[in-house]
């Protein structure tokens, strides 16, 4: 009987190409965007927060008055004063002592399989801080509707991926610094995009809806996104907008989606404006990108790519203070348009990206096994000092 492939296959050599075939999206739209200058970004964070001053209230000491009435009472200008927490971000890696012993062996392959590692990692992170640029720093990956036997079904299953380590966390307890957390560090270890039923590891839990899936841990623990900026209530940076009005960005819900308009973008962008601030860019997904290009090009209008400031390219929306430019990223939130000033967005950081090496190795036996672990860590938020200038139109039917 002759050898086939299937006789010998114990004992061929399994011939592997040196570039590892990428199939995650691991673009950082937002991310950049935020970063798309030093004036983005503020390193000067020593202590326990970063206090910014803003503008609130005019003087009200004027008025008009007639010979001999008594003039107006001098006033004076309103101010506060916003408090930025940095927040604490981490990512680790482990390597089996079995790996590291091909160093001695054969270097390059230790090489490759390492820099894989530490590049995969540092992409992960830098999508994962995409995706908080639009959170509202509660964590929350998906919202739960049902659940079942080691299974929920969520609302939309867009930021969860299967293999990640996550939490369910009791909804009514978000705002609290410490959320309940009913199901703690599950793997998810299937997902239905269809249906949105989320399947996970371990004891079954009861959840219901309106609680929220989280990565573990990180129930009030991410940046303050545009989820939470681009809101006309709720305190960010210590400043209460139902004490200072001018402290609330701009919204335009509806109960039931609607078409993309082009009143609906300048009637928003008026908004802005009449606050006193301007939009830099509008974002939005790819749904929402379709539903506007259809729009264009329904009314024959110039629809091809613009390039703007720093390389990016996307559709422009035209107004009377000039083109804004519309930049799609896949992690924007669904159904919705978010008119922003980058130009009031700082991201406050105390350094890059680091290895966690004070004691002077990047690489930490784990104690008990034959096993490395190194990890990077980086201390930073995001900070908007002008509230009023950042808007939503929320509720639109993606094309």
């Amino acid at each position: 009987m002759p050898a086939t492939l299937a006789t010998v296959a114990s004992i061929l050599k399994e011939i592997y190409e040196p570039q590892v075939r990428e199939q995650l999206e691991n673009r950082t739209v937002a991310l950049k965007r935020i970063e798309r200058s030093s004036d983005g970004i503020e390193t000067n964070v020593g202590g326990k927060y970063v206090t910014f001053p803003i503008h609130t209230r005019r003087n009200s000491g004027i008025g008009a008055r007639n010979e001999m009435e008594l003039l107006p009472t001098p006033g004076q200008q309103g101010y506060n004063a916003g408090r930025v927490n940095l927040k604490f971000q981490y990512g680790g890696i482990q390597v089996t002592g079995q790996m590291v012993e091909l160093a001695d062996k054969n270097y390059q392959a230790f090489s490759n399989a390492l820099d894989q590692e530490i590049k995969g990692l540092k992409n992960d992170l830098g999508k994962d801080l995409n995706r908080q640029v639009y959170g509202n720093g509660t964590g929350t990956l998906a919202t739960i509707t049902a659940d079942g036997a080691n299974t929920v079904t969520v609302a939309d299953t867009m930021y969860l991926q299967l293999g990640m380590q996550v939490d369910i966390v009791d909804g009514t307890t978000l705002a609290a610094a410490t959320p309940t957390v009913k199901v703690s560090n599950r793997q998810i270890t299937a997902i239905n995009t269809t249906t949105g039923v989320v399947t996970y590891s371990g004891a079954d839990g009861t959840a219901v809806a309106g609680d929220v899936i989280t990565r573990t841990g990180n129930g009030n623990r991410e940046w303050t996104g545009l989820g939470a900026i681009i809101r006309n209530s709720g305190t960010i940076y210590n400043i209460d907008p139902t004490l200072e009005p001018s402290w609330a960005a701009q919204v335009d819900t509806s109960g039931a989606n609607r078409a993309v308009s082009e009143g609906l973008m300048i009637s928003m962008a008026d908004q802005i404006q009449t606050a006193g601030g301007k939009v830099t860019a509008i974002f939005g997904n790819l749904g929402v990108r379709r539903a506007y290009w259809n729009l264009l090009s329904q009314q024959r209008q110039y629809v091809n790519t613009q390039e703007f400031t720093g390389g990016f390219k996307g559709l422009a929306f035209v107004t009377d203070q000039g083109e804004i430019p519309f930049v799609s990223d896949t992690d924007a939130p669904k159904n919705a348009m978010l008119f922003v000033n980058e130009d009031e967005l700082t991201l406050y950081r105390e350094g890059e990206w680091s290895w966690m090496d004070r004691d002077g190795s990047m690489f930490q036996r784990v104690i008990g096994y034959d096993a490395y672990e190194a990890r990077m860590y980086q201390y930073s938020e995001i900070g908007c000092h002008r509230r009023n200038s950042f808007g939503i139109i929320d509720k639109l039917t993606e094309g």
